[in-house]
């Protein structure tokens, strides 16, 4: 197995950190300053496009309603479909972020869980506008097409991640590792987006991110095993269990996630 991908901070603008690779006060201003107008714009769009009509509504109208200029629509957006976006940029980076700072000794496919996690929290955040979005999303095509490259963005990332864990040398036919990079990180985005759909439906309510941890599970327990930590730096499961009799004995460490105990903990019961 090679060394991991090179850092994803290249996904982040160099104009936003100092010399040292710090963020400076005023470049984070900046970057909530920008984060605020484009909530705003994206504001703006989602209830024009609800009211009016998406094909109805221009650009004029969004940034006018907003109270701002045609060219400060621009320079946020691209299109008035990419306006009901807002956040997509600076949670890709975030999830980026997760995967930068990952320990050596943690699998791989638990990392990529972790950073996509970033993006369920992007739309937890504010049930009631995402819940508006979904419906948009339902209703107008140009708005689905958007939405489905913004989640593009997000199997990439993970894909590289995964397969830099892999020898880049030996992809070649009859070595199912890269199959398997792909497949995993696309299975981490389906079931994220499979949960997340489950709850937008139900109109953003209820734990999301328990029903997110228990769909990872089984993605971990599907894939989990083909893609390891870094070469000597596995750790011990994170939880075994064991019966003796009527005694159960589970060891766990402190650091374990409770779902992946209580599976160890049913496994070992349906042994029994």
């Amino acid at each position: 197995m090679s060394q991991p991908v090179k850092s994803a901070r290249t996904l982040r603008s160099t104009n936003n950190e100092t010399a040292d690779g710090s963020e400076s006060a005023s470049s984070r201003r900046a970057a909530a300053q920008r984060l605020a107008m484009r909530r705003k714009l994206a504001a703006a769009a989602m209830e024009l496009f609800a009211t009016k009509g998406y094909e109805a509504t221009t650009v004029d109208e969004i940034a006018a309603a907003a109270g701002v200029a045609r060219r400060t629509f621009f320079r946020h957006f691209r299109s008035k479909e990419e306006a009901i976006f807002p956040d997509h940029d600076d949670t890709l980076v975030r999830a980026a972020a997760v995967l930068d700072a990952a320990p050596a000794h943690e699998n791989p496919l638990d990392t990529v869980c972790r950073g996509i996690k970033e993006v369920m929290r992007m739309y937890a955040a504010s049930p009631a506008v995402s819940v508006e979005r979904y419906r948009l999303t339902r209703e107008v095509p140009a708005l689905r097409e958007r939405e489905i490259a913004s989640v593009a963005r997000y199997e990439r990332l993970f894909t590289r991640y995964l397969l830099g864990h892999f020898d880049e040398g030996a992809h070649h036919v009859g070595d199912d590792d890269p199959l398997l990079a792909e497949v995993a990180a696309s299975a981490v985005v389906t079931a994220h987006n499979h949960v997340l759909r489950r709850w937008l439906r139900a109109g953003g309510i209820g734990d999301v991110e328990t029903q997110l941890d228990h769909a990872f599970g089984i993605v971990r327990e599907t894939f989990g095993t083909g893609i390891g930590a870094r070469p000597g730096t596995e750790r011990p499961p994170a939880a075994t269990a064991r019966t003796n009799g009527e005694v159960l004995v589970t060891v766990a460490r402190t650091d374990a996630p409770l779902d992946e105990v209580m599976r160890t903990i049913e496994k070992a019961l349906k042994r029994k």
